[in-house]
């Protein structure tokens, strides 16, 4: 990840663009992911993607033969935000001219889409699209919770998590069985995976039922091995009544004038946390405690992202406009480690491989540039802070490539049984 002279000027954005679809976008791995070992001829023809133009001029129902022609218009029409779309039926390049009805979204991957500014109400530090550190906390808490039920209570294997470039998270599971999920399946999941609920008007957005189920309690257990750090030292949730008062709207009404009191007489945020717990685990079979601390801490989805096959999202390694910083993927075993702020800004990216390249390019000549050029474009993310993501996104296609072809060896061994 980029250190120091990260910095970033949106005004410099139409000149490093060309420069980095040119040369550091990972075209081919970009390629390998979206055809899937080429599952059929036409999966990577038929994908739809939509390009954001300068001064937001909107293009959708892009498609492309291959990676080349996809490497072509990208350096063409130089996009400042790449969305992906559903794989449809047919090209979609050529929707207007097909038959009413004949036009449609056959599959895609299921998707996540988790922004901070969906926590504005418990979150005290910043608001709208800023982020720091004391709150980025919640994105760790919400990859942990989603991957960690994603894989054991639905068994996907092949989860691509990736920063936005900005505020927030995305999700690709890319299994086959969720590629081919219908919309109300995707619903069901999204559904299943929904705990906070209610719109800026709702005070009260959790209710459990008991017993807990199993996989929310996997949740709160998670989110205690945050919790305590995050409310008194992060946010400082019971340091002033105009936060701790929020904390007591959501506790019932039986405790509200006993804790008030309370808290108006504890001599600091510690001792409230304390008297909150003391308070709200004195009933064995109520679960009020859990219920403020999922309220805090568990993911909120846009959850119409999900349930849509035809809906698009950003891809990854697409460049945010505001901040500069590219939209990387994300290693989830190390995902507390990981620093929004040190996402590599694409000024940051071009002046690394200015550096490194300048030698290569002085010995460069006329009679054999086309051949040094592709040669250099193939490893020119390396010389960059760009490597590593990329090295993130390679490992995460190669698992799921080898996992392919272990399940054509399990089938060509069942043909071979008759």
């Amino acid at each position: 990840m980029a250190p120091e002279g990260n910095q970033y000027d949106a005004a410099e954005l139409p000149d490093l663009l060309p420069i980095y679809y040119r040369r550091l976008f990972p075209y081919s791995q970009y390629f390998r992911w979206l055809s899937y070992g080429g599952v059929s001829k036409t999966y990577f023809q038929n994908r739809e993607f939509s390009f954001t133009l300068k001064d937001d001029i909107y293009v959708r129902y892009l498609s492309f033969n291959n990676s080349n022609e996809l490497e072509k218009e990208m350096q063409k029409m130089v996009p400042y935000k790449i969305d992906i779309g559903a794989v449809y039926s047919n090209k979609p390049s050529q929707h207007n001219s097909m038959k009413s009805g004949t036009f449609h979204a056959e599959s895609k991957e299921l998707v996540f889409d988790i922004d901070m500014t969906d926590y504005d109400d418990v979150r005290t530090c910043c608001s709208s699209a800023d982020i720091c550190h004391k709150c980025w906390t919640l994105m760790v808490i919400a990859i942990k919770i989603l991957d960690r039920a994603l894989e054991e209570d639905f068994g996907f294997q092949h989860r691509l998590w990736v920063y936005s470039g900005r505020r927030g998270v995305h999700c690709w599971v890319c299994d086959d069985s969720a590629r081919k999920l219908s919309q109300a399946a995707r619903s069901a999941v999204a559904e299943y995976l929904s705990v906070v609920k209610g719109g800026t008007d709702t005070i009260k957005k959790v209710h459990l039922n008991s017993p807990i189920h199993p996989s929310i309690q996997e949740s709160i257990t998670l989110i205690d091995s945050y919790f305590e750090d995050y409310a008194l030292n992060k946010q400082d949730v019971f340091g002033s009544k105009e936060t701790w008062q929020k904390v007591l709207a959501l506790v019932p009404d039986e405790f509200h004038e006993g804790l008030q009191i309370d808290f108006d007489k504890a001599r600091n945020a510690t001792d409230r946390w304390k008297l909150l717990q003391r308070t709200l685990t004195k009933q064995v079979n109520d679960h009020h405690l859990e219920e403020i601390k999922l309220q805090y801490c568990y993911p909120r989805l846009d959850i119409n992202v999900s349930k849509g096959i035809n809906h698009l999202l950003k891809s990854p390694f697409s460049v945010h406009p505001k901040t500069g910083r590219i939209s990387v993927p994300l290693d989830v075993k190390n995902v507390d480690k990981f620093d929004p702020f040190s996402v590599p800004t694409i000024s940051y990216l071009c002046k690394e491989l200015d550096k490194k390249t300048k030698e290569e390019q002085e010995v460069t000549s006329a009679e054999n540039g086309e051949e040094l050029e592709v040669k250099r474009r193939t490893r020119d993310y390396k010389k960059t802070s760009l490597l590593g993501p990329i090295q993130i996104f390679e490992q995460f296609i190669e698992k799921m490539e080898q996992s392919r072809k272990g399940q054509l060896l399990k089938q060509s061994d069942r043909e071979g049984d008759f």
